[in-house]
């Protein structure tokens, strides 16, 4: 016989599905409700056969001994869809408002959450645009994903994950480029890369970096928090804004039923009085 037969795991049961969110929303605040049993199953099986494990107790246990094994546990559990210039009207305010306030100063902005790259490289080619290719501004870029940001530092992208953006900013801010594996890549050009600071940060822990910041986008990551946890996150961002610093959320977000210092500014926009 040749090969090696897949391991047959049993169902993920209820005590390990509560157990398993419990873990995820003490350590990254992800508040994973009922039926997402099969997310869940279907995210971690290929995990657990990669490490040859009988099934998801045994794996549990190990998440629960091993940091390093837990912080892949939340890297699969956590959804990273994102694409460049998504939700346009926020990078106009960023444009016509945020940068602004600068003043010739430097500029400073945060991505968190920013998954693969595609926010905090488009918060860099609007700025190069709007300056003339003179940009005075550093973007910090953090996530949770030691996957998501490895592949962020390294700004390179399927073509059709830039075919949606303006042939003439792909001109000025991309390159032709090959992945290892000699496949066709579009990748960001250095002038933008350098721009961009990425550190791997769970927004639930101590943050180490000091503000102020101008602006704040965390868009799309609050949708899977629970309400206590949204509302500590987004004062602790209020914190970290300078005086008439924005904050940008997804549209599918709101600050509606929080306790919280911001004025509305725009859809899906607030701002730090």
């Amino acid at each position: 016989m040749t090969g090696t037969a897949p391991i047959a795991l049993g169902s993920l049961g209820r005590d390990e599905f509560r157990r398993a969110c419990a873990i995820v929303y003490d350590v990254a605040g992800i508040s994973m409700t009922d039926g997402k049993e099969g997310l869940v199953s279907s995210r971690l099986s290929k995990r657990i056969r990669e490490l040859g494990l009988p099934g998801f107790p045994e794996y549990l246990a190990r998440v629960e001994r091993d940091d390093a094994e837990l912080a892949e546990m939340v890297d699969r559990l956590t959804t990273n869809k994102t694409n460049f210039f998504r939700e346009a009207a926020h990078f106009d305010w960023l444009r016509d408002r945020v940068l602004p306030m600068a003043e010739g100063r430097m500029l400073r902005l945060w991505s968190a959450g920013c998954s693969s790259g595609e926010e905090p490289y488009t918060m860099a080619m609007v700025l190069h645009e709007a300056t003339g290719g003179r940009p005075n501004a550093g973007i910090l870029a953090t996530d949770i994903s030691g996957r998501m940001l490895a592949k962020a530092r390294d700004g390179m992208y399927l073509p059709e994950t830039v075919a949606d953006v303006e042939p003439a900013l792909i001109q000025r801010h991309f390159q032709p480029a090959k992945s290892e594996a000699g496949a066709a890549r579009m990748q960001v050009r250095e002038h933008v890369r350098r721009m961009v600071r990425f550190a791997r940060l769970n927004l639930m822990e101590a943050w180490p970096m000091r503000g102020p910041f101008d602006a704040i986008f965390c868009r799309n990551v609050m949708i899977y928090f629970d309400r206590p946890t949204q509302e500590r996150l987004v004062n602790r961002f209020y914190d970290m804004l300078v005086p008439g610093g924005y904050l940008f959320i997804g549209h599918s977000e709101t600050l509606h039923a929080l306790e919280h210092g911001y004025s509305y500014a725009a859809p899906a926009a607030y701002v730090k009085p």
